[in-house]
């Protein structure tokens, strides 16, 4: 019962809404003053793979703009059994009773697969979540129209907009989840536990190399000793690799995600990457880079969206599919074939 509810009923109660957008006016005033649903209410729009929603989603993104960038975007990654759901609960709480406003975001690119969204997400952050300091999505599904990329680097934007001080990304599925990530953001953290000897071995270089920070959680009780000699070889094999950041050492810290030790050192940590990347002109650099990658991103996208869409391409691929499968015909002979479709 529990799995139809969430299925069909919403769908039903979607296709109502839909019938009805929201005025763009009353949704720019609602996000631009922070009200939680009306920020929600955006960010399902731009979710959409809807025609109709994708449209008045630009629009209002069009509009919230000049409201977006004052932020500090951290990507936060974790090998498994970090304990990284509940770092970034820590971490987002310590942030909220500093006088932040902290969204947090998760990418999970495996989703494009079935289509599926990480629902967890809230159950995860459940204190959190009921902060009215802060805001908890779920992951976007792939789709048409752009899939995490297009549709996260949106929703940062609009929470910017709504506020927010602090957008922590989290990543959800593994391998390519990494450098999307930190395709987005300005900072990027690594949660790692103990046992580095086995783990340095079957961690991949390029992961490391694309972290501003390595955090050992879980540094408390009888762990701790452990996690400070873990967090000493960190620091010793950082020293042979390419920096994340052009002028930032990268270097690796011990906490406590239960007991909070070691938090407000962390967030110490990113302020002062913020202050020295900005004197430097590496952040501004950074998030000119990041966005001439969304626009490539997108336009690829959209293209690969419109050739798959094309009433000619749609009614011949099932059938030339087949033939490069069975050997009848080359994969360049098919794609000819279908770029000659494609370009009429």
């Amino acid at each position: 019962m529990g799995d139809s509810f969430r299925q069909e009923k919403p769908a039903r109660k979607f296709r109502k809404k839909s019938q009805v957008l929201q005025p763009i006016e009353e949704l720019i005033t609602g996000v631009k003053s922070g009200n939680r649903r009306d920020l929600a209410k955006a960010i399902t729009l731009i979710e959409s793979n809807s025609q109709e929603h994708f449209q008045h989603g630009q629009a209002l993104l069009k509009e919230l703009t000049p409201y977006t960038g004052n932020s500090i975007r951290v990507g936060i990654t974790g090998v498994p059994g970090a304990g990284k759901s509940t770092f970034i609960e820590t971490f987002g709480e310590s942030l909220c009773r500093d006088g932040y406003k902290v969204a947090v975001l998760a990418v999970d690119p495996s989703s494009t697969v079935t289509g599926g969204s990480i629902l967890g997400d809230k159950t995860r952050m459940e204190n959190l979540s009921r902060n009215q300091n802060a805001f908890v999505r779920p992951s976007p599904s792939g789709g048409v129209l752009g899939g995490v990329h297009r549709k996260t680097r949106e929703t940062m934007l609009l929470c910017e907009a709504a506020g927010y001080d602090i957008i922590l990304v989290e990543t959800v599925g593994v391998g390519q989840s990494e450098v999307i990530v930190r395709g987005m953001v300005d900072f990027f953290m690594l949660l790692v536990i103990t046992g580095a000897g086995d783990e340095l071995q079957g961690m991949k270089k390029g992961i490391m190399e694309l972290a501003d920070l390595i955090v050992v959680n879980k540094a408390d009780g009888d762990n701790l000793p452990a996690a400070r000699k873990t967090m000493r070889e960190y620091n010793g094999i950082l020293h042979f690799l390419q920096p994340a950041t052009k002028g930032w050492e990268t270097q690796a810290l011990t906490c406590s995600a239960l007991q909070g030790n070691g938090i407000q050192e962390i967030w110490n940590t990113v302020m002062r990457f913020e202050r020295e990347a900005k004197e430097s002109g590496v952040f501004e650099e950074r998030r000119k880079s990041q966005t001439k990658e969304w626009l490539h991103s997108m336009i690829s996208d959209r293209v690969l969206n419109s050739f798959f869409h094309h009433p000619d391409i749609k009614s011949r691929f099932p059938e030339i599919e087949s033939e490069v499968i069975s050997g009848n015909k080359t994969a360049s002979q098919a794609v000819d074939i279908l770029m000659d479709l494609f370009s009429k």
